[in-house]
């Protein structure tokens, strides 16, 4: 609490005894703060008892077990390949690259970024033409990031069937030759 320290009335005295003149004496101040601390860690401890904790969002992925004896084929026309760039670059192709086979055509590579107009679009457009898988191909030079986003705008779009591969040599001549390595 504050108090206000005042002459005792044997200070006044004596100074009345000695004909002088009578000073004005400045009293001192003082705050006791131990209240006000009291106060503090009581509000504290009110609300970190009281606070909801934030939860850690996770999403759950289940890898499969690769079955060399039941290999996954997925057809040409089912199947969406989605390249992780470098720069947050996301490219994406309809259909499976097969160098090999001249009876399928060179895909036609899209660049897209992370934005809504970018590859969630593509995605639902794609969602809309019916049931298909995307295989997902992160380059040597994607971030970690990239992974968690694409992972992010599968369970947006809501897509059931997806993929995290290697990506080939075959996928590496697609992309620009800033990303070839």
């Amino acid at each position: 609490m504050a108090a206000i320290d005042q002459p005792t009335p044997n200070q006044r005295s004596t100074q009345a005894k000695a004909g002088k003149k009578r000073r004005v004496r400045t009293h001192r101040f003082h705050l006791d703060m131990t209240p006000m601390v009291d106060l503090a860690f009581l509000l504290l401890t009110f609300f970190m008892l009281t606070t909801a904790f934030a939860k850690p969002r996770v999403m759950q992925l289940t890898m499969p077990v690769p079955d060399p004896l039941h290999p996954l084929d997925v057809p040409l026309s089912k199947a969406m390949t989605v390249v992780l760039g470098q720069n947050h670059r996301v490219y994406y192709y309809f259909g499976l690259h097969a160098p090999g086979d001249p009876s399928v055509a060179l895909p036609t590579l899209y660049t897209t970024d992370f934005g809504p107009k970018g590859i969630r679009q593509a995605l639902l457009t794609r969602q809309h033409k019916g049931d298909f898988m995307v295989l997902i191909k992160p380059s040597p030079q994607a971030k970690y990031q990239d992974m968690v986003d694409i992972l992010d705008e599968m369970n947006i779009t809501g897509q059931s069937k997806y993929a995290i591969t290697e990506l080939g040599a075959a996928d590496r001549q697609l992309l620009p030759a800033s990303e070839r390595q």
